[in-house]
């Protein structure tokens, strides 16, 4: 998966900071780092499907992040959080 961008919408973005502690620049870096992908669910809008990315950023931090891939190839943001050790132990495996 090819992602050209970021949309940041501020609903989504407040979101990750009040309840995960999460900024737009841990989740930027985890797509910086070869993270991996997976499919979570079909979109809305044909062609634009949600996707789950899982990565860690530079300070070492395992993170989460659910995006819609929009046509254009950007990545809209929809949350971000830490990993459980579940997502962790997947992570490490692949």
């Amino acid at each position: 998966m090819r992602i050209t961008g970021f949309i940041w919408l501020e609903q989504f973005v407040e979101k990750m900071a009040r309840k995960h502690n999460v900024d737009p620049e841990e989740v930027e870096e985890i797509f910086a780092s070869a993270p991996r992908y997976r499919f979570v669910e079909k979109g809305l809008i044909p062609g634009e499907n949600m996707y789950a990315a899982m990565g860690q950023t530079e300070a070492g931090r395992h993170l989460i992040a659910f995006f819609i891939h929009k046509e254009d190839g950007r990545a809209l943001i929809v949350s971000a959080r830490n990993m459980d050790d579940a997502e962790k132990k997947l992570y490490r495996r692949k």
